[in-house]
C-alpha cells in the first residue's frame, strides 16, 4: 500500500493493515471530512457511513421487541444482545468464564453504578483513593466514600501505597476501591496497567478487601485492552463504545466474577433485574443470578446494542484490529509532537508548551497515546489564550478541543494551579467553558489534539499549516494593516459622512437599511428600534444568533413606521415563495392588529450572558413561523421598556443596573425614555438587547484595506465576492457582515484613511451646511467607548446565511490587540440639555460626521 507525505514514501506504519488506503477509507466512509480536520477523537471519534447502513439493513429486515417477552420479536432481540455481549467480551479478550459484561449508556454511568454499589456494601461505606489524573467522573465517586478518600498526585506515591498494602496488622476494615485512567484524556498518558495486579498480590493472605477499578474509556479508543489475564486485570472496568466507533452511543461496565460479590447489597432494584417481588406483604424481592441481569436496571437499549454487532464488523473490515489503529495514530501522534515542538517564532521562541509527562515516549505506546496537549505563547512568551485558538480553528473548520477537558486533576498541575488559585478564579466569575482564557498572567486552560483511526498525514499538515498562519510571529514591519498606535492623523482631511444607515429590530437576524433622506431617531439605547426583538428558544429560553444558526441572516425585518407595523421575510431571495409576518410596532396597538398573534407572557432568558426578562410572544403561529424556517422550536419575544438594567461605560464594559424606571409613551422609537438611575452617571446609558454599546461604527475605508489584506494572501486580486471559490481563492467582503449601524465614509475615494477611526474618542454627526440645516436638526455628539472585539458571526454572509472563514481569519492575523480582534468602534450618544426628551436627535445618511481625536479638544465644525 502506497502512501506518500511529503514526497517521501511513509513508514509502513501509516494505516498498516487497513482495508484500504486511508483517504480512500475517508472519502468513502467519512464523506462529512471533506473540507473538516476533525482532531477531537478523545470526544468522540467518528461513525463510518457503512456502519449506518449496516444498521439499517439489520432493523429493516427484523422485528425486534422488548426483551422480558416470550414473543418472538422479543426473544429475537433476547438472542441478538447475548450474542454481542459475549462478542463484546471476546473484542477486549475476556474469557466469559471469569468477566461479565453490564450495558449501560456511557462510562459515568458504569463509574456511578460501581460507586452507589460499594456505599452499600457495608454500614460503614466505602474508602475511595483515585489518582490525580482521574476523569471528573472518577473524581466525581469520592463524594460517596464515607470511610474517606485519597487523591494520589504521582504515580509515586500509588507506589508507596501499594508497597505498604499487607504490612500492618490484619484487621477487617471497610472494602478499599482504587480507581485511575487507563490513559488521562487530558494529555494521553498511559499510566501503568500492573497497578491491578500489584494491588492483588500485595493483600493476599490478608482479610483487607481492596478491589481496583480502570477508566478505559480514553485508552480504548486507538488501543486494545487485553483482559486474557483474569488474575491481572481490574475487577471493574468501565468504557464507553462511541469512544471506539463512533456510534453507538453507549457504555459497558467489565466485571472480575470473582468481585461480583460486591453488588449482592444494591439496593435498589429495576424492572428485569429480579426473578420476584413483594408489593403489599414483606418487602422481599429475589434477585436474578448473573450479574449483568441484576444490574441492567428496566429494559436494555436493545436497538443501541444491536447497532454495536455492525460496529464491531465495520470496524474489523476497515481497520483490522485495534493494534492497527494503534500503530497508525502512535504514527500521527510521534510526527505533529515533533513538529509542533519545532516551531518557532521569528526570533526564536517556541510557539508551543506541551503538556507530557517526563516518562511518557510518542514512540512507545505503553506510555503515551496519540493526545497532544498544549498552550501556546507569543514572541514574546505572553500565553495565547485558548479562545484565540478555538474561534480561527473553527473558522478554519479545525475541530479541536479546549478548557480543563473534564480532567480538573492533570490540567491544574500542568498548569501549576494551586486549590487556592481555582477558587479565586471561581469567584472572580470563571466557569467552564467560558473565555476566561488568562488569569494571574497565566492560562486557565489547555488546548488538546487527539487523533483517531481515521485520522491522516492531511489532519497533520492542516493543523500545522494553521499554526503557523496564525500563530508564528513575524517581523512588526510584516503587518498587513496598522494598528491603532500605526495610524497618523492627516493635515488635510477629507470630509467623512454617514454612507448607510442600518437598524437590527430582530437580534441577530437581518438589517433594516434606512432609506436614503428619511431621518432617524436616535435614542439613549441606540438607533430607533434597534434589536428591541430577538428570538429564543423555546425550550432553554436562550437566545438565537448567528454564530450557532447562520440562517437568520435571512430574516429579514422591515419597519412601516406609516402602518405602525414591523414585517418580517423568511428567505434568501431566491425562494419563490417567501413567508411574511407583521407585528405590530406600539404596545398599545397590540390588541388591536391581530390580537391572536399577539399575546404575550414574561419569561426569563439570557442575553449576551445576562439574565433578562422577556415578553414571549405565545402564539403558535408566530412561533410556528420561525421553527419552520431555522427548524429551531424558537418564538419571538420583545424586550419589556420597564426592565432595561444593562448599561454602557466608555469603557465599553457593560454595568448592571438595578432601577426600574417608569415607562412613559415613545412616538416613534424603540423605547418609552428611562428615568436614570439616581446611582448612575450622566451618561451611562442603557444597553438593550444589544452587545456591547448602544451603536457600531465602521469605516468603509478599513472595509476596502481589510479586503485588500484578504486578497493579498491569495492567487485572485481580483475577486469581489464573499467567502471563498471552489479553487480556494478569497473573496473580499462585504461591509454587511459586519453588522454595523452607521457606516461611514469619506467624500474623496482617492483620499480613504484605514481604520483612522482607531484614534476618535469622540465625534458628531448633523447636517452639512448645503444640506437644507434646520435648528431641530443640531448635530448630535457621541462618545466612542472602545473597540469592537470580533467573533466568528462575521463569517456568515448575510445575503446567502452561509459561513465562510473571512473576514476573520485576517482578521485574527492582523488586527489583534491584547488577545483581542478588533474591528469597528462602539459609540454611545450623549445627552444634552433637556433630560426629558424622548429622543436626542435625528441622523440621516449624508450627514456629515466631525470626529475628535484622542490627542485634541473636541470642536464642531465639520473635518
Amino acid at each position: 500500500m502506497g502512501y506518500r507525505a511529503n514526497g517521501t514514501d511513509s513508514p509502513a506504519a501509516y494505516c498498516s493493515g487497513y482495508s484500504d488506503d486511508i483517504d480512500v477509507i475517508r472519502e468513502l466512509e467519512y464523506p462529512l471530512l471533506k473540507d473538516t480536520t476533525y482532531l477531537d477523537h478523545a470526544g468522540t471519534t467518528l461513525y463510518a457511513r457503512s456502519l449506518i447502513d449496516s444498521f439499517c439493513r439489520d432493523l429493516t429486515s427484523n422485528l425486534y421487541g422488548n426483551p422480558h417477552s416470550l414473543s418472538a420479536s422479543s426473544q429475537l432481540s433476547s438472542q441478538r444482545v447475548d450474542d454481542i455481549r459475549l462478542k463484546a467480551l471476546r473484542f477486549f479478550n475476556a474469557n466469559p468464564d471469569d468477566f461479565d459484561l453490564v450495558f449501560v449508556a456511557n462510562a459515568t454511568a458504569a463509574i456511578k453504578l460501581v460507586a452507589d454499589s460499594f456505599r452499600d456494601s457495608t454500614p460503614q461505606g466505602f474508602w475511595y483513593g483515585y489518582h490525580v489524573d482521574a476523569h471528573t467522573s472518577l473524581v466525581g465517586a469520592r463524594e460517596l466514600a464515607a470511610a474517606g478518600s485519597r487523591c494520589f498526585v504521582t504515580d509515586e506515591e500509588v507506589e508507596r501505597w501499594i508497597s505498604e498494602l499487607g504490612s500492618g496488622p490484619a484487621t477487617n476494615e471497610v472494602p478499599k476501591l482504587f480507581a485511575y485512567p487507563g490513559q488521562s484524556n487530558m494529555n494521553g498518558r498511559r499510566l501503568p496497567m500492573r497497578w491491578c495486579k500489584d494491588i492483588r498480590d500485595r493483600q493476599n493472605g490478608t482479610k483487607q478487601d481492596i478491589y481496583t477499578l480502570l477508566d478505559a474509556a480514553s485508552l480504548v479508543s486507538t488501543s486494545p485492552l487485553d483482559l486474557s489475564d483474569a488474575a491481572a486485570a481490574p475487577d471493574f472496568t468501565v468504557l464507553s463504545f462511541y469512544k471506539i466507533f463512533g456510534f453507538p452511543d453507549l457504555g459497558a461496565l467489565i466485571v472480575r466474577k470473582s468481585a461480583g460479590h460486591v453488588f449482592d447489597k444494591r439496593k435498589f432494584f429495576g424492572g428485569g433485574t429480579v426473578d420476584m417481588v413483594l408489593t403489599k406483604e414483606d418487602a422481599w424481592h429475589a434477585k436474578k443470578q448473573s450479574i449483568h441481569e441484576r444490574l441492567e436496571d428496566g429494559t436494555l437499549p436493545f436497538h443501541s446494542i444491536i447497532a454495536l454487532s455492525s460496529a464491531f464488523e465495520t470496524h474489523s473490515r476497515l481497520y483490522g484490529s485495534m493494534e492497527n489503529v494503534s500503530s497508525h495514530t502512535r504514527f500521527l501522534a510521534k510526527q505533529l509532537n515533533q513538529r509542533m515542538t519545532a516551531l518557532k517564532h521569528y526570533n526564536g521562541t517556541n510557539v508551543c508548551e506541551l503538556y507530557m509527562s517526563p516518562n511518557s515516549d510518542y514512540s512507545d505506546s505503553s506510555t503515551q497515546g496519540p493526545i497532544l496537549a498544549f498552550n501556546l505563547r507569543n514572541s514574546r512568551k505572553m500565553w495565547v489564550g485558548k479562545s484565540e485558538v478555538e474561534r480561527p480553528a473553527s473558522v478554519k473548520n479545525i475541530q479541536i478541543r479546549s478548557g480543563t477537558l473534564c480532567n480538573p486533576g492533570g490540567t491544574a498541575m500542568s498548569l501549576g494551579w494551586t486549590g487556592a488559585d481555582m477558587l479565586r478564579h471561581f469567584s472572580a466569575g470563571m466557569r467552564c467553558g467560558d473565555d476566561n482564557d488568562i488569569m494571574d498572567e497565566r492560562p486557565t486552560g489547555i488546548l488538546r489534539v487527539s487523533l483517531g483511526a481515521m485520522s491522516s498525514q492531511k489532519d497533520i499538515d492542516t493543523f500545522m499549516a494553521f499554526l503557523e498562519e496564525f500563530y508564528i510571529d513575524k517581523p512588526p514591519e510584516g503587518l498587513l494593516v496598522p494598528m491603532t498606535e500605526n495610524v497618523n492623523v492627516p493635515q488635510q482631511q477629507p470630509m467623512v459622512y454617514v454612507e448607510s444607515l442600518s437598524v437590527y429590530p430582530i437580534k441577530s437576524c437581518g438589517a433594516f437599511r434606512v432609506p436614503d433622506g428619511q431621518r432617524w431617531q436616535v435614542r439613549r439605547e441606540g438607533l430607533a428600534w434597534d434589536r428591541e426583538w430577538c428570538l429564543v428558544h423555546q425550550g432553554t429560553g436562550v437566545t438565537l444568533n448567528q454564530k450557532r444558526y447562520p440562517r437568520m441572516a435571512l430574516i429579514r425585518p422591515t419597519l412601516d413606521l406609516t402602518r405602525g407595523l414591523l414585517r418580517i421575510t423568511c428567505g434568501d431571495g431566491h425562494e419563490s415563495e417567501k413567508r411574511t409576518l407583521d407585528i405590530p410596532l406600539r404596545r398599545e396597538n397590540m390588541s388591536s392588529l391581530t390580537t391572536s398573534l399577539c399575546q404575550n407572557a414574561s419569561k426569563p432568558s439570557t442575553v449576551c450572558g445576562d439574565k433578562v426578562v422577556l415578553q414571549v410572544y405565545i402564539a403558535v403561529a408566530i412561533s410556528s413561523f420561525f421553527t419552520e424556517f431555522l427548524g429551531v422550536p424558537c418564538t419571538l419575544a420583545r424586550f419589556p421598556p420597564q426592565s432595561s438594567t444593562r448599561s454602557c461605560v466608555r469603557s465599553g464594559i457593560r454595568r448592571e443596573r438595578t432601577a426600574t424606571p417608569t415607562p412613559r409613551p415613545s412616538m416613534p422609537g424603540s423605547f418609552p425614555q428611562s428615568a436614570s438611575s439616581p446611582t448612575s452617571p450622566p451618561n451611562d446609558n442603557p444597553i438593550l438587547l444589544s452587545n456591547e454599546s448602544p451603536l457600531l461604527l465602521i469605516s468603509r475605508s478599513s472595509v476596502n484595506r481589510l479586503n485588500e489584506a484578504i486578497k493579498s494572501n491569495t492567487p485572485n486580486p481580483t475577486a469581489t465576492t464573499t467567502s471563498s471559490s471552489p479553487n480556494g481563492t478569497k473573496k473580499a467582503v462585504a461591509a454587511d457582515v459586519f453588522r454595523a449601524n452607521v457606516v461611514i465614509a469619506e467624500n474623496q475615494p482617492m483620499a480613504e484613511r484605514p481604520y483612522i477611526e482607531d484614534t476618535w474618542r469622540a465625534l458628531s454627526i448633523g447636517p452639512g451646511s448645503s444640506s437644507g440645516y434646520r435648528p431641530e436638526h443640531e448635530h448630535l455628539r457621541f462618545d466612542v467607548l472602545g473597540s469592537c472585539e470580533r467573533c466568528q458571526m462575521v463569517c456568515v454572509d448575510q445575503y446567502t446565511g452561509t459561513r465562510g472563514d473571512e473576514p476573520y481569519a485576517t482578521l485574527a492575523k492582523t488586527r489583534k490587540v491584547e488577545r483581542k480582534i478588533l474591528f469597528g468602534r462602539h459609540i454611545s450618544p450623549v445627552r444634552e440639555g433637556d433630560e426629558e426628551k424622548e429622543w436626542l436627535g435625528t441622523v440621516m445618511v449624508g450627514d456629515v460626521v466631525s470626529p475628535v481625536y484622542e490627542d485634541e479638544h473636541e470642536h464642531d465644525e465639520a473635518c
